[in-house]
C-alpha cells in the first residue's frame, strides 16, 4: 500500500494539531474553559479521523466528544457550584443570631 506525499502531509498536520489540542486541554486551568477547549479538541480529533479515512469513527467523535462530554462537564460544574452556594448560605444562616 503506497501513500502519496500529500496524504502523508495531511496525516502529519492532523497529528500535530491533535498533539497541540491535547496540550491545550491539559494546560487549561478553569473547568468551564476546559470544557470548551475539550469540545474544540473533539473537532480536531474528528478531522484527524476523516484524514485517516474513518468516517464512522469521526461521526461518533463529533457526536460524543464534541457535544455530549463537554455538556456533561458543564452541567456537573454548574451542579457543584449550586451545591457549594447552598452550603455557604446554610453556614451563613446558622451563624446569625
Amino acid at each position: 500500500m503506497s501513500s502519496s506525499p500529500i496524504t502523508d502531509l495531511l496525516v502529519a498536520v492532523s497529528l500535530t494539531l491533535v498533539l497541540a489540542g491535547a496540550v491545550a486541554v491539559v494546560l487549561t486551568r478553569r473547568p468551564a474553559r476546559q470544557a470548551v477547549v475539550l469540545s474544540a479538541y473533539g473537532l480536531v480529533l474528528s478531522l484527524m479521523f476523516m484524514v485517516l479515512q474513518a468516517p464512522d469513527v469521526a461521526l461518533s467523535q463529533v457526536a460524543i466528544g464534541t457535544a455530549v462530554v463537554p455538556l456533561i462537564v458543564v452541567l456537573a460544574i454548574r451542579k457543584i457550584e449550586s451545591v457549594r452556594s447552598e452550603q455557604a448560605e446554610s453556614r451563613g444562616a446558622e451563624g446569625e443570631p
